[in-house]
C-alpha cells in the first residue's frame, strides 16, 4: 500500500491498480456524530461518481464501499493541471457541460481533479460533490475553475474561452451559467 494523497479529509491509498480513499475520523467530534458524517459523505461520494459515470462523464469505477472507504479503479492519467491548452479546456468544458447536465455539482472544480488518459478526460475527487440544479451553484463550480485557470496558467483567458465554447455545446443553459460566473466574479472582487 502505497499513500498517494493526505488531505483534511480523507486518506488516498493505492493497491495495485485501486484506489482507496478513507475518510479520517475527527476527534474533535462526537463519535456518533463524526460516524455518521463520514458515512453519509462516503456513500454520497460513491453515489454521485456513479451517476457521473452513467450520465457520460468518466470517472473511476467504484469496486466497493463501506461505511468510511470507497475502493475504485486507478486512473494512471496525466494530470490535467500539467498539460492544459485550448483543445483540452473546450473538453473540459463539454465534460462539466455533461456533469451540470446530471444535476451534479462537482464542488471542486481544479485542474488537478481532472486527468488525461489515452485522450479521455477523466474527473476526480467528488468529495464536495453535491446535487443541485441551480443556476448559481453551477456558477460558482465554474467560477472555482476559472479562477484556477488564472492562478495557475498564464494563457488564461484563451482557457476560458475555450472552456465556455465546449460547455455550450454540452450544456443548453451554458449562456446562463456564464453569465452568473461573472456576477459571482464581480461579488468578490468588490466584496
Amino acid at each position: 500500500m502505497t499513500i498517494i494523497g493526505n488531505g483534511a479529509e480523507a486518506v488516498i491509498a493505492l493497491v495495485g491498480n485501486t484506489v482507496i480513499k478513507t475518510r479520517i475520523q475527527k476527534h474533535y467530534r462526537l463519535k456518533e456524530i463524526d460516524e455518521s458524517i463520514r458515512r453519509d459523505r462516503t456513500r454520497t461520494e460513491a453515489r454521485l461518481i456513479s451517476e457521473a459515470r452513467r450520465c457520460g462523464v468518466p470517472t473511476p469505477v467504484i469496486r466497493d464501499v463501506t461505511d468510511f472507504e470507497i475502493k475504485m479503479e486507478y486512473i494512471d492519467g496525466i494530470p490535467l493541471k500539467e498539460i492544459i491548452n485550448t483543445a483540452l479546456s473546450g473538453q473540459t468544458g463539454e465534460l462539466i457541460g455533461c456533469l451540470h447536465n446530471c444535476g451534479i455539482v462537482h464542488g471542486d472544480l481544479t485542474t488537478s481533479n481532472m486527468l488525461l488518459k489515452d485522450g479521455k478526460l477523466f474527473l476526480i475527487d467528488f468529495g464536495l460533490a453535491y446535487l443541485e440544479k441551480t443556476v448559481e451553484a453551477r456558477g460558482v463550480d465554474i467560477h472555482v475553475l476559472f479562477q484556477t485557470f488564472e492562478s495557475t496558467h498564464t494563457d488564461h483567458e484563451e482557457l476560458i474561452s475555450a472552456f465556455k465554447k465546449g460547455y455550450a455545446r454540452t450544456f443548453r443553459h451554458a449562456d446562463e451559467v456564464i453569465e452568473r460566473e461573472k456576477q459571482i466574479e464581480s461579488r468578490g472582487r468588490y466584496a
